[in-house]
Parts: C-alpha cells; structure tokens; sequence
C-alpha cells in the first residue's frame, strides 16, 4: 500500500494535463479539485518529512479549496505553474539556508560525500532553479494565451523531455567530472 501512495502523486502529475484536456468538458472542476486533494492528502504524511514540504501541502491544498470553490474550469491550467513555483521555492531556499537539495539527495545514496562535490551539488541546484523559473514561465504564457492543446503538449510531453536531458546531462558531466579526479 505504500509504495502505491507513494507512485499515485507523481503519476497523476504526469496525467494531469491530459486528464484535464479530456476530461474539462466531460467532469466538474469541484470533482478534479476533490480528486487532487485527495491525492495530497494521500501523499501528505511522507510529504511533511521532506524539505518544504509543507508549504507544497499547504499550497496545493489551499489551490484544490479555490479550485472547488470557484467551479472556474480555466483555473485547471495553473496547477503545473503552481508545482513549478513551489519546486523553485525549495530549491531556492535550499541554496540560502543549506544544504541545497541536491546535496541532500546525493547524500542520501553516499552520506560520505567528498568535500570536492559541494560545490557541484550548488551548482546543480542553482540549474534547476533555473529550470523552475523557466517552466513556471512558459506554463503561464501557455495558461495565459495559448490553446489548450499547446498547454498539454508542453506540460504533458515537452516538459519532461527537457528534465530527461537535464537528468541525463548531469549524469554524464558526473560521470567525466568523477573519471578526472
């Protein structure tokens, strides 16, 4: 059962926009801010554990409550800029009262990690901040004044393409920086 919580949020973040493009004529917006809340509320007690996860709780639970409240099917659109903007706020934050968050993930697989990689782990972290606000932008413009098969495209698709190569890439320089030292 908990590996199954444990997969449910971050599968229906990658069907969210899909499940928004065919279901927004088709389910009331009460009942997709229902299901989302139930999704976090789910996640909620592993989620409280990690770094910023309670303000990722909190807002997305405060985002299902507007959602229900509203009925507006057009506030759909706005939770991958949401998740983005809460993402950033923890990177971000993680590099000013430390450690940032990719030092925090590779200590978990070496807890001995050299003093050599700090440095590196800052400045992976400052990349996905980069990541964040770039995504958080291009999610508005496509919420703002795209159609919606352009949002889906990008926040269903392209969107994960480009953290692929963001993973990738850094796997790789990793791999090279570790061979030289």
């Amino acid at each position: 059962m908990r590996r199954l919580t444990a997969i449910l949020l971050p599968v229906i973040g990658l069907l969210y926009p899909f499940l928004v493009y065919f279901g927004m004529e088709h389910v009331d917006t009460p009942v997709f801010a229902l299901a989302l809340g139930a999704v976090w509320l789910i996640r909620a007690p592993s989620l409280l554990k990690q770094p910023g996860g309670r303000w990722m709780v909190g807002a997305a639970l405060a985002y299902c409550v507007i959602l229900a409240f509203s009925g507006e099917a057009a506030l759909l659109r706005w939770y991958p800029t949401l998740i983005s903007l809460l993402l950033l706020s923890v990177f971000a934050l993680s590099l000013r009262f430390g450690p940032p968050i990719v030092e925090r993930i590779a200590r978990a697989r070496e807890p001995d990690l050299p003093d050599a990689a700090i440095p590196y782990t800052r400045k992976v972290t400052w990349v996905w901040v980069g990541f964040f606000i770039f995504n958080a932008l291009t999610s508005t413009i496509l919420t703002l004044w795209e159609p919606i098969s352009w949002w889906t495209l990008y926040n269903g698709l392209i969107v994960y393409f480009i953290m692929g190569v963001l993973f990738i890439g850094e796997w790789v320089l990793r791999r090279r920086l570790r061979g030289k030292s």
